[in-house]
């Protein structure tokens, strides 16, 4: 086997390249040097927007909450159906920020509401109190707190499959966005 047919799941790619996978016209020179650690390379200016590793460029300031211990952010599959509920609500992964709480289990939202200014936060399969929030809401109900809009709702791999939990998230998803 050549190193020229190796194919890497989109997930990993999108974790080697965190910053930016296309030229959206933006210029960042980054020098790098022998002391430049790896983690750094490509980061953004401010400091505390590396806190918490996410996925996505975090555009339009909306967080993706996931919980899965077998992927840096999350399995191929999972991450093909939210891209593809993204397209619906006509956004993409540069408009979100997707964060694997199991890789921040300290993680809570007041420190990622604060880090990432997110506006709008999606919590699949991460139960509210769980993620620090003071209050506790069933699936689907859309729930303003703390300046910002909050869903939950059960694990991406337990919605992409079943017809009635995709329709309740779609008609979640059109009352947050509108459409």
């Amino acid at each position: 086997m050549s190193l020229n047919s190796i194919q890497l799941p989109p997930a990993m790619i999108a974790s080697l390249y965190p910053s930016s996978l296309v030229q959206t016209g933006e210029e960042r020179q980054v020098i790098v040097n022998k002391e430049t650690p790896p983690e750094k390379i490509g980061a953004p200016s401010k400091e505390e927007n590396r806190k918490f590793r996410f996925l996505g460029e975090n555009r339009k300031q909306i967080l993706v909450m996931v919980d899965y211990s077998d992927a840096v952010f999350l399995p191929e599959e999972e991450l093909a159906f939210l891209t593809t509920m993204l397209s619906a609500c006509k956004l993409d992964l540069g408009d979100i920020a997707i964060v694997n709480r199991h890789q921040h289990p300290d993680g809570n939202y007041k420190q990622l509401l604060s880090t990432l200014n997110s506006k709008i936060i999606f919590l699949f399969g991460v139960p509210p109190l769980s993620f620090g929030l003071p209050i506790d809401f069933p699936h689907y109900q859309v729930q303003n707190f703390s300046n910002a809009t909050f869903l939950y709702s059960p694990r991406l791999e337990e919605t992409k499959d079943d017809g009635i939990l995709k329709s309740k998230l779609w008609v979640s998803l059109r009352r947050i966005f509108g459409i």
